[in-house]
């Protein structure tokens, strides 16, 4: 090649077939493209990549920010019951392990005995431990998917 040729996939190769590799955010796929051993031909090789998302884990609570499709997916959260309820502030204890998905919403959870919160948000997959006890300070109404173990 005498210059750089564009993949339909958006991956530029160098005329020397250097520059091998491209991300797909979109489906969590990487494309990792290399030239063959045998008559210059040009391969490919599909892998996975690890979540985008960032899990913490803070004052006990787990939080999963912005978990691929395929993690909700895979937990069933779309079958899992639903709640929902408006700017308010109040206590709460985990009789259970919750682990939810917030769909909508704003929440400080402040666990008791602690000087400090944990914010979570719409499109936070969260985990509570089974035993805190805290305080819900909702600054913008939630609706959740949830499930007990």
């Amino acid at each position: 090649m005498a210059s750089s040729s564009s993949l339909s996939f958006g991956t530029t190769l160098s005329p020397n077939n250097s520059l091998l590799f491209s991300q797909t955010k979109h489906t969590g796929a990487n494309w990792v493209h290399f030239p063959s051993t045998s008559r210059g031909r040009v391969g490919r090789v599909r892998a996975e990549t690890e979540s985008m998302a960032t899990v913490t884990e803070k004052l006990g609570i787990k939080v999963e920010r912005n978990p691929p499709e395929s993690r909700l997916t895979e937990l069933g959260i779309k079958q899992w019951p639903k709640w929902g309820c408006p700017p308010s502030k109040f206590p709460w204890t985990y009789e259970a392990k919750e682990t939810c998905y917030l769909l909508e919403g704003k929440v400080k959870v402040t666990p008791s005995g602690a000087n400090e919160s944990v914010e979570i948000g719409a499109g936070d997959l969260v985990v509570f431990p089974k035993g805190m006890s805290c305080t819900w300070d909702v600054s913008v109404g939630v609706d959740k998917h949830y499930k007990f173990e």
